[in-house]
């Protein structure tokens, strides 16, 4: 059954809300230049010994690209929280003066607020990076960086995903004082407009009758592997596991034979050698690897925009997203209602 957007405009809300990733972040750059200068001269003055972020779904899987960047560009470590210990077992946090990020859209969830409360309470600086400004994560945070995405009517997330993204980037960038990845912020939206419009289509075809596949990232590139594995479920019924291009050969390569699917996302920087290593390597075995290679540009077999490395992957989840929607059609699914979910899960 066809959604309301769908009927009116002849593309799903899924299609038209990621085709905003590049507005909501102009959004999120515009609405909190000011706000970032303040947060990064507070880090700067009162550096925390530990970050530790707080997120679900779609929301964690940006939370692993902001460990990546926080570990990588300022050498301090970022763990993740994990909601149940407060939501279920009731745990009194010891007193930290850790840097809690909570990431969410609706920023109404139970376990994520009763983290949230709990890490407060026990001495953490809160920063919330929320979609939505009148939420109780939103009134919690002593620090808010609304995500500026706008209304996202699908349930599978997209633009807010790509906000969540550009804000980890962007407090990372200033908090560094990375002068280059922060011209390349400016530079992100008119590149996430153009990556929506590449011609994905390859992958469309190679998985409209699959049944599992893997997809595989390294380093800053993780989180996409991870968040395109949960949007094959959402919204196109294919099982489909998001694997480090490492952690692949640990046991889960012995399942791959001739023919098994992987999707493949190198970003330009060392940590895509080793992507583009692997798909190789899988390849030679059989397997019908689709590549998206940052290096290769659009001669790659899933075409490619290049940009700093570490922006690399929103693009790349960008262009994903548009094939995502097409491949969901394809496979005689709606997009914007997968069976039994919700746009707000408020687990406890």
């Amino acid at each position: 059954m066809m959604s309301n957007v769908e009927l009116q405009s002849g593309r799903s809300a899924m299609w038209l809300e990621a085709g905003e990733g590049g507005e909501s972040v102009a959004r999120f750059l515009l609405r909190n230049g000011k706000a970032l200068d303040a947060l990064s001269e507070r880090l700067r003055s009162s550096p925390p010994k530990l970050v530790i972020t707080c997120a679900r779904g779609s929301s964690d899987h940006a939370a692993t690209y902001g460990k990546y960047l926080i570990e990588t560009l300022l050498g301090l470590p970022v763990a993740s929280a994990a909601p149940s210990v407060t939501s279920v077992f009731s745990t009194e946090f010891q007193q930290t003066d850790a840097l809690l990020i909570a990431i969410s859209q609706s920023g109404r969830s139970p376990d994520l607020l009763s983290t949230v409360e709990r890490y407060k309470a026990a001495g953490a600086y809160v920063v919330a990076l929320v979609n939505d400004e009148s939420s109780p994560l939103a009134t919690m945070a002593d620090y808010l960086l609304p995500l500026c995405a706008g209304a996202e009517t699908s349930v599978a997330a997209t633009k807010s995903f790509i906000a969540s993204m550009a804000g980890l980037a962007a407090i990372a960038g200033w908090w560094s004082d990375d002068a280059r990845l922060r011209d390349a912020l400016d530079r992100l939206p008119t590149l996430l407009d153009m990556a929506y419009e590449l011609d994905w289509t390859p992958l469309v075809g190679a998985l409209a009758n699959a049944s599992n596949l893997f997809i595989i990232g390294r380093g800053y590139g993780l989180s996409i592997a991870q968040e395109a594995a949960l949007k094959l479920k959402e919204t196109c019924g294919l099982h489909a596991e998001g694997f480090s291009s490492a952690e692949v050969r640990h046991g889960p390569m012995a399942i791959i034979e001739e023919g098994f699917p992987v999707i493949a996302f190198a970003t330009s920087d060392m940590s895509g050698d080793d992507v583009r290593a692997a798909a190789t390597e899988f390849a030679d075995r059989g397997a019908d690897v689709l590549l998206a290679d940052c290096r290769a540009g659009t001669s790659s077999a899933l075409p490619t925009l290049t940009s700093h490395a570490l922006l690399e992957p929103i693009l790349l989840i960008q262009s994903f997203y548009a094939a995502a929607e097409r491949l969901a059609r394809a496979r005689g699914l709606d997009p914007d209602q997968p069976p039994y979910l919700r746009k707000v899960t408020e687990t406890r």
